[in-house]
């Protein structure tokens, strides 16, 4: 009827809810199974077409394993431009009809394939706006999706970031002591660090020590610009202050305010580190085994 059509769009139009009479509403749909979604993600069909990219760079790491340090020294470069944190990946598309579904599906696209389009244009116009030559992003929880990274830029390279789990866990915890005591940083650092292990175990690419960039960071970023196929600058050692001061960033805080690379904190001993990272401190050859 008409009247109640004309309540139903003012209830929309004041309220954004709408009424239905029982039984006509059509069955729920079920819940995507996590394979069928894991199913959508291929390699681009053009990659010529598809990407505008080239060998995009991806710092995997923990939190707190100094990952802004490695960025604003990246970024000095005149090659290299390393953005904020972007996470990217979050980026999602959706088919607002299925119409509009049926004419992507002729044109060869699934919902991820046109989601990697709109990564690969955003990272792509921040790296055109720089006017550098290749783009590095360091959004830390790209750990848990490097599967999905490396699908949709086959020639991206990696940077594995590595730091002593246990000073992660104290940074992490530093960093809000309101929002979460020693034990749970331990154990929701230790989360990112077992997706970064994963990532090595898959990816090839290179792996750099917080210590060592800390400690010798010309021999660092030496390999770094190796394994990238960029000249080295030692503009990289001394990048002035760029924008990357951020809330909650501890200690190493002055290091990128002073713009020099300096020596980080001392290691924790055996006994300080928690018992839930022993075996990835091992693993990381942090700790000796048993």
């Amino acid at each position: 009827m008409n009247w109640q059509r004309t309540v139903n769009n003012a209830l929309v139009r004041f309220t954004g809810f709408q009424l239905n009479r029982v039984g006509k509403a059509g069955p729920t749909p079920a819940a995507a199974p996590a394979g069928a979604e894991k199913a959508l993600v291929r390699p681009p069909a053009d990659p010529a077409a598809d990407r505008l990219l080239t060998a995009p760079i991806f710092i995997l790491s923990p939190v707190r394993s100094g990952s802004t340090l490695l960025r604003a020294v990246l970024n000095a470069h005149s090659m290299l431009h390393a953005p904020h944190e972007l996470h990217v990946r979050r980026l999602t598309v959706g088919f607002g009809t299925s119409l509009s579904e049926k004419a992507m599906d002729a044109l060869g696209h699934n919902r991820a394939d046109l989601e990697h389009l709109l990564w690969d244009r955003v990272l792509h116009r921040e790296l055109v706006r720089s006017g550098k030559s290749f783009v590095v992003d360091k959004t830390p929880a790209n750990a848990f999706a490097f599967e999905r990274i490396a699908t949709c830029w086959p020639d991206a390279r990696f940077v594995f970031l590595l730091r002593h789990p246990a000073s992660v866990a104290r940074s992490w915890h530093e960093a809000a002591p309101d929002r979460r005591n020693a034990e749970e940083a331990a154990a929701d650092a230790l989360r990112y660090m077992k997706a970064v292990q994963r990532a090595r175990r898959a990816l090839t690419g290179l792996t750099v020590r917080y210590e060592d960039l800390t400690g010798d960071p010309e021999t660092e970023t030496r390999r770094v610009c190796d394994f990238l196929d960029v000249p080295w600058e030692p503009g990289m050692l001394s990048y002035g202050e760029q924008a990357v001061i951020q809330k909650g960033l501890g200690d190493w805080k002055d290091k990128i305010q002073s713009g020099v690379v300096q020596r980080g904190r001392d290691l924790p001993t055996s006994e300080q580190i928690p018992e839930i990272l022993r075996p990835i401190s091992v693993t990381w050859g942090y700790l000796a085994g048993s």
